[in-house]
């Protein structure tokens, strides 16, 4: 296996610039990370060296987030040319792992017929009503709150709407990564404008051998929510892991995701 990390980038259908990062030897596997995550402030730090031992791993900078460009308007459509022109970094095909939102663009992605092998989801968050594209309050909240530079109060009213009780989030401030997070306050509007267009007929849409995962420590909605995407997705399976909200130790999910992926 190789250890040597590789930072470049390559340029979406748009011109947008996206940076990545690659490691280990393989077959590719993308990792597509949650809302305000990227690669300076990456959920994936634990999960890429247990997984890049049999695969070779693509991290990246979401549009708007770390070294990547930001080209307007956004559309969710942008994000999914992202990940086309990493796949064809990785050379053509690629597997995918989504995290929380970064989970509802991988379908997206699935669904518009990108050339994924196999795909993996973590808690991708759904609407009440997934028979059509609909603009949230949560979305229209948050861009007024963005767009009056309230990065803070953004990053603050998003994560207690997903439920982080008020004294996570208080602690939350003091914290170093808070100022990473306010940096990229903006695309959370991003993040709700996939959800708002996360429909029923996206995920009927995605023939992609796909594993749903979800938390036993997480709350029903989450575990519900993967629920449902399994049985709609037409090659979907579900499967419930030790861990706690939100989240699952990256010594237990990395077995699973290795064993999915080598089919």
């Amino acid at each position: 296996m190789s250890s040597t990390r590789v930072s470049h980038s390559v340029r979406s259908a748009d011109g947008t610039r996206v940076a990545l990062e690659r490691v280990g030897d393989g077959p590719p596997l993308i990792l597509v990370e949650a809302a305000l995550h990227y690669r300076a402030f990456s959920s994936f730090g634990g999960l890429v060296p247990l997984l890049s031992r049999d695969f070779t791993v693509y991290t990246y900078d979401r549009r708007g987030r770390g070294e990547s460009a930001d080209t307007k308007p956004y559309s969710p459509d942008r994000e999914v040319e992202d990940l086309e022109a990493l796949i064809a970094e990785a050379g053509g095909s690629a597997h995918l792992y989504g995290y929380s939102s970064g989970a509802l663009l991988a379908m997206r992605a699935a669904a518009q017929g990108l050339p994924i092998g196999r795909m993996a989801l973590l808690e991708p968050p759904l609407r009440e009503d997934l028979a059509a594209p609909k603009e949230s309050d949560l979305t229209r909240e948050l861009a007024q709150l963005v767009d009056t530079g309230r990065s803070g109060a953004a990053v603050e009213y998003f994560h207690k709407s997903i439920g982080i009780p008020d004294e996570f989030v208080d602690s939350m401030r003091s914290a170093p990564e808070w100022s990473r997070m306010e940096s990229v306050a903006h695309t959370l509007v991003y993040d709700c404008t996939i959800s708002d267009a996360t429909t029923a007929a996206v995920l009927r849409a995605v023939e992609v051998p796909t594993l749903v995962l979800d938390s036993e420590g997480s709350t029903d909605n989450l575990s519900g929510w993967a629920a449902t995407v399994a049985r709609q997705l037409p090659r979907g399976s579900h499967q419930s892991l030790p861990g706690e909200w939100h989240s699952v130790p990256d010594e237990v999910l990395a077995p699973v995701l290795l064993e999915f992926f080598h089919g």
